[in-house]
């Protein structure tokens, strides 16, 4: 694996279209650091309709999330056969598009293979059953940056080439089960002990079975796993057990133009960990957590895969609600370096206040490194929190869950946050290093913030912070 050096750089990114020299698509996108052209999908003009191959559709309902009633298991048995077959045809021929027409449809788990794309209509909606059994056998999957066999993921791949989501249609959870499994009750803090205990005595993750019992792991709403040349365009995504898009350990993906509306516990809006050459344009994120968290991994399963995410840009992008426009961590064990988020906005109401803009977060037992970002050219109304934060001290449930089997600190540096206007915030730049491995080389310039309602800023083990141009408005 070859990484790239940053370097400074003061250009809005361009995006233009390139043949390669095999004759495949690439995107060329200009960032304060190298990037290498990011590979488009595309597809031979053949198309498969799941009406071919048995679909049925459901009556046509609201975007109500309602249970499987018994008048829909026989569509959804039908369906969810019907895309099997689809699937595999369409990529014995070589690849196309799998089409979902317009109707309402219900299905189980739906796995991708190379080279197809999985297309939905203008007016197609494509609900998910909540039942669990529907997404099992168990598949290789994470859970929180740790590798296990756990349910399979709404929409899944594994190892493919060239595969896409695209249309102008709608896919929607329905939520019954995976709503009660939000409330992380015992049996399920157990679970998650014992997955810990698991990675840090590295048991082999074929071991790691944990579709079982009352474990609860929810699936992601779509998982692409190793995976190269991914699209992910135009849809509408309402709901989401888990994280919604999770991209691991890919190279070369394109999520563009998607709209997503997801509220229960952990809806990050896309995952990238160990994912490099990503491009995220022109998306809506109303979520119940982070529109796009960074991570690649927690501890020794990062360590072991030792793979960072590398060169993402994400651009024009709009948040109306979540917790931060951009996460770094906690789980960031194999490293991130070369992101560059600009050109964003926030369309929250007063009343439903995203907690930051940038918020990176590590801890004593993740190691790792996060260097070179660029946050710049962003605007929004209010911030609960503040509006830049770096936390080195963040365990949530686990840090009196399971003990620390190893420590390993977090190099933190190489931070660039520019031209930058938010109208209310309570503190504006909390920055918490660690005392024996100071954050470095902070700079934070062009920012103005109206009005402040809690305290000044708080920097602690910071060495090399610039602030240039900062204009802060009245205070308490």
């Amino acid at each position: 694996m070859r990484f790239y050096p940053g370097f400074h750089f003061f250009a809005l990114c361009v995006l233009t279209v390139a043949r390669s020299f095999g004759g495949s698509e690439t995107l060329s996108v200009q960032a304060p650091f190298p990037m290498p052209p990011i590979p488009v999908a595309t597809f031979p003009a053949r198309d498969f309709p799941i009406t071919d191959f048995g679909a049925k559709q459901i009556p046509a309902n609201p975007e109500s999330g309602q249970s499987d009633s018994t008048s829909e298991l026989s569509a959804l048995t039908a369906t969810t056969n019907a895309f099997r077959r689809a699937i595999q045809a369409c990529a014995e021929a070589g690849g196309g598009r799998v089409i979902v027409p317009p109707g309402r449809w219900l299905t189980g788990a739906i796995h991708l293979r190379s080279n197809v794309n999985l297309h939905l209509a203008d007016g197609a909606v494509l609900e998910f059953s909540a039942d669990p059994k529907d997404y099992l056998p168990a598949v290789q999957s994470s859970w929180e940056g740790m590798e296990c066999f756990n349910y399979s993921p709404l929409i899944y791949a594994f190892d493919c080439d060239n595969i896409a989501i695209t249309g102008k249609g709608t896919l929607l959870a329905r939520l019954d089960t995976w709503r009660e499994w939000f409330k992380r009750p015992p049996a399920h803090m157990a679970a998650l002990k014992q997955l810990y205990e698991m990675m840090s005595k590295d048991v082999p993750v074929a071991e790691r079975q944990m579709a079982v019992g009352e474990n609860n792991l929810r699936p992601q709403f779509i998982q692409f796993n190793r995976c190269r040349r991914v699209l992910i365009e135009d849809i509408k995504i309402r709901n989401s057990p888990f994280w919604v898009v999770h991209l691991l350990l890919c190279d070369g993906a394109i999520v563009r133009r998607i709209d997503v509306s997801a509220h229960g516990h952990n809806n990050d809006g896309i995952d990238p960990e160990m994912t490099r050459n990503l491009l995220v344009e022109d998306c809506v994120f109303d979520q119940g957590d982070d529109a796009i968290a960074i991570k690649s991994g927690s501890n020794r399963d990062g360590w072991r895969l030792a793979t960072s995410s590398e060169n993402i840009v994400m651009r024009r992008c709009v948040m109306k609600r979540g917790h931060q426009l951009v996460a770094i961590g906690s789980e960031l064990s194999g490293g991130i370096r070369n992101v560059y988020i600009h050109d964003c906005r926030f369309e929250n109401s007063p009343d439903d206040k995203p907690q930051h803009i940038l918020f990176i977060k590590t801890n004593r037992r993740r190691g790792g490194f996060v260097e070179n970002i660029h946050v710049e050219n962003i605007t929004a109304r209010s911030t609960k929190i503040g509006v830049f934060g770096i936390e080195t001290d963040v365990l949530y449930q686990w840090r009196n869950l399971v003990p620390t089997y190893e420590e390993r600190l977090t190099p933190i540096r190489g931070i660039h946050f520019r031209n930058v206007t938010v109208d209310e915030t309570d503190t504006p730049f909390r920055i918490l290093g660690d005392p024996q491995l100071p954050v470095k080389d902070i700079v934070i310039e062009n920012v103005t913030i109206t009005k402040i309602t809690g305290k000044p800023s708080r920097y602690e083990n910071v060495e090399g912070i610039q602030e240039r141009n900062i204009h802060i408005g009245s205070s308490p």
